[in-house]
């Protein structure tokens, strides 16, 4: 059975329930989840149940709930906010269980947790009684959800709570949910879920966890999460319905999906997502992209960065299960890459060599083992392309690159391929100087020297007197959340005052987030053309899905794609 999609609903009154329900029916879920612990302070009355003044509305949202729900009243102890009397969250539910009176009906579901379940003989007798009432038909009582949560992080005896879960007749389905570490521990509940004996519930939370709701459905997990907005969310690390429907295409995931990823730091606001799901929906390839963080060591040094990477990368791409079949790498892992490919002999390609950094990871697989895996750096074609497009060859043509980093490492390599004359600017002299040096180096290195590009250095500050045909931020100035975003890495006014520019030069900003830069603002200003880092992010990108896919990469959707979602 395909994993249902369910929304979690904190009641906070009857009708703003009922209302979220009915938008969670229409956004397709399947059923709801009554988050009842804030609503439900205890007083159930068990002689008298049905008088409560708070049960009585929850007997009334059930009835009247447009899907199938869950009622939970979960612990504070667990997450939740319900921190009465046992006895009084006990009659609730059993009242809840075995509700016969007129327009009345049980929940689809209880939720209970292992904690409190197995405290006393009383609870379990109460709670059988709520899910297996012998007056009415079985099918007509509610199943019991039985739980274990924790916040914090992956308990230690997690094995020992799933089997008490499994064992436990009365449950129907169990649920496991802990703060996920790393990547790494949504595998090993994936492996929980294959090796269930029942229907099973198995989520990672936190911003490690994403994988683990998504691929519900690939791994036989009964149901996933998704809220009706990120306000709303349950649980940290929870998807919204439109992000989990329409950018992860929950429907269509099945044990047959192939995954592929971000990887790096952030990556959680990362674009990636939305186009390279968009093309594998357009192309039919069962597929689906996910934000994969792996975070840099909080230690700062570089090895342990490594570390972590190799450690969680070898471990997505040696699963034999998850069918990973590659990944965009971003900051601040793209020269891990390269050395982790070097490490297992996988192919690297000569820009990426030459580079130092690759940014695309393609695994082929066979049975679930690795039988090839190769590794690209596709933004070097992809910074080069539209220049050409606007002026032409690049051969001789003067470039100024602002910036010494791994884009600009790039984008230089590209150029001088080309046949540019590159002069790399930087505040850093000497950082430029080695980016320089290196750059010639490997170029000799593997003959690719002959096309006539080269490369020198300068400083920061000779900026404004430069004479160039061209002109590249590759530095992060200008980006919403980076550094200046008001000012501009490139002196437009003074390089154009200067003499020595030519009549209207060329800027392309590698920054696409805003569109328009501060720089690409200036540089229209000033009478200059220019290019926005849409142009980069969107080739780039169609490398990528052609190396995955093996098709031709649709870029007037990514464009548009895009577009759209920085316009928002």
């Amino acid at each position: 059975m395909p994993a249902l999609l369910c929304v979690p609903i904190t009641v906070e009154s009857l009708d703003q329930a009922l209302a979220d329900a009915a938008t969670a029916r229409s956004l397709g879920a399947d059923l709801v989840e009554f988050r009842i612990d804030g609503l439900f302070s205890g007083h159930a009355n068990p002689a008298t149940p049905g008088d409560s003044d708070e049960t009585r509305p929850i007997l009334k949202l059930v009835a009247q709930s447009p899907l199938p729900c869950i009622v939970t009243c979960r612990l504070a102890s667990e997450g939740g906010q319900y921190d009465g009397d046992e006895t009084d969250r006990v009659s609730l539910y059993e009242r809840l269980g075995t509700a016969t009176g007129p327009n009345e009906h049980p929940p689809r579901f209880l939720d209970f947790e292992l904690a409190a379940f197995s405290r006393s003989a009383n609870i379990r007798q109460k709670i059988n009684l709520a899910t297996d009432h012998p007056a009415r038909r079985r099918e007509l009582a509610p199943s019991l959800i039985l739980s274990a949560h924790d916040f914090d992080s992956r308990p230690a005896d997690l094995s020992r709570r799933v089997l008490a879960m499994h064992a436990e007749p009365a449950s129907q389905i169990t649920k496991i949910a802990f703060r996920a570490r790393s990547l790494r521990d949504n595998l090993e509940l994936f492996e929980l879920l294959r090796e269930a004996p029942k229907p099973m519930i198995a989520l990672a939370m936190g911003e490690f966890g994403l994988m683990s709701r998504v691929l519900a459905g690939k791994f036989g997990a009964f149901l996933t999460f998704a809220a009706l907005k990120r306000a709303t969310a349950t649980a940290p690390g929870q998807p919204t319905v439109s992000e989990l429907l329409g950018t992860y295409r929950f429907r269509s995931i099945s044990s047959t999906t192939r995954v592929y990823g971000v990887i790096g730091s952030p990556v959680s606001h990362s674009l990636s997502p939305l186009i390279h799901n968009a093309a594998f929906e357009a192309a039919g390839f069962d597929a689906v992209y996910l934000p994969l963080p792996i975070p840099p060591a909080t230690s700062g040094n570089p090895d342990d960065t490594y570390l972590l990477f190799k450690a969680t990368l070898g471990a997505l791409v040696d699963d034999p299960s998850l069918d990973f079949h590659g990944a965009s790498v971003t900051l601040p892992h793209k020269e891990n890459l390269v050395r982790f490919a070097t490490e297992r002999s996988w192919t690297i390609d000569p820009a990426a060599l030459a580079i130092g950094a690759a940014n695309t990871l393609v695994i082929e697989r066979s049975a679930g083992a690795v039988t090839s895996a190769r590794v690209l750096n596709t933004d070097s074609g992809a910074a080069i392309a539209p220049i050409v497009e606007a002026i032409g060859p690049l051969a001789g043509v003067e470039v100024g690159v602002v910036g010494a980093g791994g884009v600009a490492r790039a984008v230089v390599y590209g150029l001088m391929t080309a046949g540019a004359r590159v002069t790399v600017y930087n505040r850093d002299l000497a950082r430029a100087q080695r980016l320089a040096a290196d750059l010639s180096q490997a170029l000799t290195h593997h003959r690719a020297g002959s096309s006539g590009g080269v490369v020198s250095a300068a400083s920061l500050d000779t900026l404004p007197a430069a004479a160039a045909q061209v002109f590249i931020n590759c530095t992060p100035v200008g980006m919403k959340g980076g550094p200046d975003p008001v000012g501009s890495p490139i002196p437009v006014l003074a390089i154009s005052n200067s003499g020595n520019c030519h009549t209207s030069p060329l800027v392309l900003d590698t920054v696409y987030n805003p569109i328009d830069t501060p720089l690409l603002t200036q540089a229209r200003q000033a009478g200059w053309r220019s290019i926005d880092g849409v142009e980069m992010f969107v080739r780039q990108a169609q490398v990528q899905s052609q190396a995955w896919t093996g098709r031709l990469a649709p870029g007037s959707l990514f464009d548009r794609v895009v577009r759209e979602a920085l316009a928002v």
